[in-house]
């Protein structure tokens, strides 16, 4: 963003500090009027004909919006992506302690990645793999819903799954 002798237009539209317009001037005059008022000139509309500036406390302004942009940043929530990994050769049990920790993520708002990996000749099996994957996002789907479809990456398949958003 350009200020003060940064600006080298012959004709710029001048906006006053209260928001009031106060036309078209050289960019010399609108220095002046802006030293003046012990303020700043900042352009703030360059691809406009012609530019558009904007007499205002830069310093202020910048920290406003600091300010504005922190807030934001506090208010957004990060998503993380949560790994829970099966085989296809998985006993009940440990199907169950798997689910059992998706669920406690989905729950806490994370997406949960669901893999499959395949060794040796399991590879040749993989309708398995779909069909625990399936399973495994039929028993969670009180949780989340299924995000990505199972699909292949490697030696391993996976569905991506979303926490239920609430209504």
């Amino acid at each position: 963003m350009l200020i003060n002798e940064q600006i080298r237009d012959k004709q710029i539209r001048v906006i006053g500090d209260d928001g009031e317009q106060l036309g078209i001037l050289s960019a010399e005059e609108a220095m002046n009027i802006a030293s003046q008022k012990n303020l700043d000139l900042v352009l703030i509309a360059p691809q406009a004909a012609p530019k558009v500036c904007k007499i205002m406390d830069y310093g202020k302004y910048r920290f406003e919006l600091a300010k504005k942009e922190k807030e934001n940043k506090k208010n957004q929530k990060v998503i993380d992506i949560k790994e829970v990994r099966l085989s296809p050769a998985i006993d009940t049990h440990d199907f169950d302690t798997k689910l059992k920790n998706a669920i406690k993520f989905l729950q806490h708002g994370n997406k949960v990645k669901v893999s499959v990996r395949f060794r040796g000749r399991e590879i040749k099996h993989s309708s398995l793999g779909k069909e625990l994957l399936d399973r495994f996002a039929e028993s969670a789907n009180e949780a989340g819903t299924v995000e990505k479809l199972p699909k292949f990456e490697g030696r391993s398949m996976f569905i991506i799954m979303a926490p239920k958003q609430e209504a």
